[in-house]
């Protein structure tokens, strides 16, 4: 089968002929037709986290396709089911997270894309109790952003318990963002959007966002003149950006930080933190419930996934173009083209 292969940390992709895997208990082979590029699979295949993913790597966590294959025991799909593979690629189910429903912060995880090969491939072989059934009214190229921008800011917004009162700002709206900001206003929120790039900016308003602030301005100021905000979600891995988040803050304010910064590094206020009673949030995925969830609201026409397809050929060269900062939202790999 066709597969993009991390041969090394750091060094490109190799889109090359490799076995077909075949599933063992408990698992199943899945048809890939689309899979999402997200900025994770950048950090894994250059080994930019304090824990590396396996080597060679095939990466991919937004995969989507059709069970062509079974393996032995029992299982919750069948053959012909489409189904996305998300992050969570299998957790053990019996450790105390996992048992309180908080199954992304299992003790014994399995990441999909990380410690076990993903969906940047024509089959990805995933646990079928950890795959979840895309319905029908949800069209393959939306699933895939879906996996995992779109669980990863639902969820995010979840521990953040937004009330219909509450203004929520969404800082960056690319391939997570664009898919936060909808959430934010889903919740009844009064939403708010920040970005540095005019194409985003327009995005946002398109969305619906009911304010728009470009940072590269005054952003404190814009902020203050609309009363501050009650909750933040911080998609970009920019510590500058988490900063300013956390000082638009109103007192009982939330910040949920999504984005990873590369140095692993934070300094927030400690004083104003205090007095104003601030919850800094850390939000990690979703579980295979939320991402249920983000399905049925995209069914329902709640959602609008923004996203350009492309080439498994020209994976290395979508690695750089979402690098650039220039992708209207999300790439797609189409594994069917």
């Amino acid at each position: 089968m066709r597969a993009a292969v991390v041969p090394a940390l750091g060094a490109p992709l190799e889109v090359r002929e490799v076995d077909t895997p075949r599933p063992g208990d408990g698992q199943v082979l899945v048809r890939i037709e689309t899979s999402g590029l997200c900025h994770t699979d950048i950090h894994a295949a250059r080994g930019d986290w304090p824990v590396k993913p396996k080597v060679p790597l095939i990466p991919g966590h937004e995969g989507v396709g059709r069970v062509v294959e079974v393996g032995a025991g029992a299982s919750p799909v069948t053959v012909g089911d489409r189904v996305a593979l998300p992050w969570l690629g299998h957790a053990c189910g019996s450790c105390r997270y996992c048992v309180a429903g908080w199954e992304t912060y299992c003790l014994a995880p399995q990441y999909m894309g990380y410690t076990m090969d993903g969906s940047y491939a024509d089959y990805a072989v995933a646990y079928a109790s950890h795959v979840v059934r895309v319905p029908d009214a949800v069209s393959s190229l939306d699933a895939a952003p879906l996996t995992c921008a779109g669980v990863t800011t639902y969820k995010a917004l979840k521990v953040a318990r937004p009330q219909p009162t509450e203004t929520a700002m969404i800082v960056g709206i690319g391939g997570l963002g664009h898919l936060a900001l909808q959430y934010a206003g889903i919740f009844g929120t009064t939403t708010v959007a920040v970005d540095v790039e005019d194409e985003k900016l327009k995005l946002a308003a398109e969305l619906g966002a009911d304010h728009v602030v470009d940072a590269r301005g005054d952003q404190a100021a814009a902020l203050a003149e609309i009363g501050g905000v009650d909750v933040a979600v911080v998609t970009v891995p920019s510590p500058a950006s988490m900063r300013a988040a956390h000082a638009a803050l109103n007192p009982n304010g939330r910040l949920v930080l999504v984005g990873l910064p590369a140095d692993n590094r934070l300094e927030l206020p400690v004083f104003e933190t205090v007095l104003k009673g601030i919850s800094v949030i850390g939000s990690l995925v979703g579980t295979r419930n939320d991402l249920r969830e983000c399905f049925e609201l995209h069914a329902r026409g709640r959602t609008r996934v923004v996203a350009e397809t492309r080439r498994l050929e020209d994976v290395n060269a979508c690695f750089e173009e979402v690098l650039s900062g220039k992708v209207p939202a999300r790439l797609v790999f189409d594994l069917g083209a």
